[in-house]
């Protein structure tokens, strides 16, 4: 091979890439993204499984006997969002809880 068509053979190779990767960032701006906190909706307590499990958005008003002074959802092992405000919980999937809430599925984190 020349001088000539190495440098042919590498500008077509470069071209190529450089092709696919425009192709691939513009075909991943157009695929759906997880889903934020923030945007999950909120769970209600008239949920069904909200219901079940006893869930209050304020762990101050429940009067199920499981429920101890200081548990709410901020320090649950099933949440995951902040101290303050509403969060994702994996007894909820898809939606999120308050912070200040509670349920019988409570478990402190370790």
């Amino acid at each position: 091979m020349s001088e000539h068509e190495e440098i042919e053979s590498r500008r077509r190779f470069l071209k190529l890439a450089a092709g696919t990767a425009v192709v691939a960032a513009v075909i991943g701006s157009g695929l759906p993204r997880t889903a934020r906190a923030q945007d999950l909706p909120h769970v209600a307590e008239t949920d069904p499984t909200a219901k079940a499990l006893g869930y209050v958005e304020d762990a101050a008003t429940t009067k199920d006997a499981k429920h101890q002074v200081g548990d709410a959802c901020s320090s649950c092992q099933f949440y995951s969002g902040g101290a303050s405000g509403y969060g994702p919980c994996q007894i909820f999937p898809g939606k999120a809880v308050n912070a200040k809430g509670w349920c019988v599925s409570y478990s402190r984190k370790s």
